[in-house]
C-alpha cells in the first residue's frame, strides 16, 4: 500500500514539473509591452525586392545561326571614313553707305554744338554798343584761340572794323550776315574741293592717304571707301601700313563692309611693294579707285619721310597719283601746321582731311591749314560713326560756326 502511494506522489511531482516548463517557455515568447503613447513610433522602410523578384519568366525566342547573319562587304569594311564638312561661314553682309550729298548739312547740328563758341563769341562782341579798342582786341583773341592764325585774324579784324564803321547802327541780323560773309571769304569758296578719283587714263584713280601717328588715317581710308562706294564707285584698298599691328586687318574690315577688296602683304613687309601691287590689282579688276593707306610717321623722322617718297615714286610707275590726302587731327592746332609743312615737302599734298572736328571749338584750323599749304580742306570727320566723314562745304561749315 505504501509503495502505491509513493508512486502516485512521484507521478504528481513529475506532472507539475513538466507543466512549469511549458508555462515558462510561453512567458519567454510573449511580445514586450507596447510603448507609452508619448514615445515616437519608428516605421522601418519597406524591404527592397531581391534581384530577380520582378523579372519575367524567360521564354523561348528564335535565334539565327551564323550562316544566316549577313556580314559587311569587304570594300565597305575598308572604305575611308566619311569626311565631316566644315561649317559654312556666311559672308559679311554688304552695307549701303549713306549718300554723301548734303552729308555735312545733316551733321550740322553736331558740328554747331561743338563749334558755335567761335561764332557766338564773335557775335556777342560785335553786338556791343561801343566797339572800343579793348573789344577789338577781344575779337582778335577769340580768333587766335580758335586757331585761325595771326595773318588771317588781322585781315578779318581789319575788314570787320571798316564795315562796322560804315554800317553804323547794327541789328543782330545785319551783324550775322556781315560775319557770315567775312568768314566765308576767309574759309574760301573758290577752292576745288572735289576728291580727284579719275585718272583720265585707262587706269583707276589712285589716292594715297598720309599723316602722322594717331590722326586716324586707316579709319579715314575706310570711311573714304564708303564715301566713294556711296557715289557709285568701285574701290580696291591697299594696306601699305605694315608697321602697326593689325592695321591691315582693320582696313580689310572696313573694305569687307562695303564690298571693297583689300590687297595686303606680310607684317613688316615693304610698303612700296604692297602699294604697287594694289594699283596693279586695281588695273586688273577694272576698279574705279585705288586707296592706299600708308603707315603713320613722325614728321621729324627723316628716314620714314624718305620711305613715303619711295612709295609715291613706285606707285607712279603705273601712272600719276591723282590725290595725296594729308590727315590732320583738328585738336592739334598750330602743331598740325608744322606736320603739314613737312609732309607737303615730301609728297606734294593735294588735299586735307580734318578729323575730330566735332570735338573742338578750334574750327579756325580750316583757315590756317589752307593758308599754310595753299591746298583745300576736302573732307572733315565729325564723329566716330561709319558715315561721319563728309565732303567739306564752306557754307554749311560757316553756318554751323555762327549757329542759328
Amino acid at each position: 500500500m505504501e509503495i502505491v502511494i509513493l508512486a502516485v506522489v512521484i507521478a504528481l511531482v513529475a506532472v507539475g514539473a513538466i507543466s512549469g516548463l511549458v508555462i515558462g517557455s510561453r512567458k519567454k515568447k510573449q511580445l514586450p509591452p507596447s510603448a507609452p503613447p508619448s514615445a515616437p513610433t519608428i516605421t522601418a522602410p519597406p524591404a527592397e525586392p531581391h534581384v530577380g523578384d520582378e523579372a519575367e519568366t524567360p521564354r523561348e525566342e528564335p535565334r539565327r545561326t551564323i550562316e544566316e547573319v549577313d556580314l559587311p562587304a569587304a570594300d565597305e569594311a575598308t572604305a575611308s571614313p566619311v569626311a565631316v564638312e566644315d561649317p559654312v561661314v556666311a559672308a559679311p553682309e554688304i552695307e549701303v553707305p549713306a549718300p554723301t550729298a548734303g552729308r555735312l548739312i545733316r551733321l550740322r547740328s553736331r558740328l554747331a554744338r561743338s563749334q558755335n563758341s567761335l561764332g557766338k563769341g564773335l557775335l556777342t562782341l560785335l553786338s556791343r554798343e561801343h566797339l572800343d579798342e579793348d573789344t577789338w582786341e577781344e575779337i582778335e583773341e577769340t580768333l587766335l584761340i580758335a586757331d585761325v592764325g595771326v595773318a588771317p585774324t588781322q585781315e578779318l579784324v581789319g575788314r570787320l572794323r571798316e564795315r562796322v564803321r560804315v554800317l553804323g547802327t547794327r541789328t543782330p541780323e545785319q551783324l550775322r550776315a556781315l560775319l557770315r560773309e567775312e568768314l566765308l571769304t576767309l574759309v574760301g569758296t573758290d577752292f576745288d574741293r572735289q576728291v580727284k578719283t579719275e585718272s583720265g587714263l585707262d587706269t583707276p584713280g589712285v589716292v594715297m592717304v598720309v599723316g602722322v601717328n594717331g590722326t586716324g588715317k586707316t579709319t579715314t581710308t575706310g570711311k573714304l571707301a564708303r564715301v566713294l562706294v556711296a557715289d557709285g564707285r568701285s574701290v580696291v584698298l591697299g594696306a601699305a601700313d605694315t608697321f602697326r599691328a593689325a592695321a591691315a586687318d582693320q582696313l580689310q574690315t572696313w573694305g569687307d563692309r562695303v564690298g571693297a577688296r583689300t590687297v595686303r602683304g606680310p607684317e613688316g613687309g615693304d610698303p612700296a611693294s604692297i602699294a604697287f601691287d594694289a594699283v596693279k590689282e586695281g588695273i586688273a579688276e577694272g576698279a574705279d579707285v585705288v586707296l592706299i593707306d600708308t603707315a603713320g610717321r613722325l614728321h621729324t623722322k627723316t628716314g620714314l619721310m624718305d620711305e613715303l617718297g619711295k612709295v609715291k615714286r613706285v606707285v607712279e610707275k603705273h601712272g600719276p597719283l591723282d590725290e595725296v590726302l594729308l590727315v590732320l587731327d583738328a585738336t592739334t592746332g598750330q602743331n598740325g601746321l608744322v606736320q603739314a609743312r613737312v609732309f607737303a615737302e615730301v609728297v606734294d599734298i593735294t588735299g586735307i582731311v580734318l578729323t575730330k572736328l566735332d570735338g573742338t571749338a578750334k574750327g579756325g584750323i580750316v583757315v590756317a591749314v589752307q593758308r599754310e599749304l595753299g591746298v583745300p580742306v576736302k573732307l572733315v570727320g565729325l564723329g566716330e560713326g561709319a558715315d561721319d566723314l563728309a565732303p567739306f562745304e564752306p557754307e554749311a561749315f560757316v553756318d554751323a560756326l555762327i549757329g542759328d
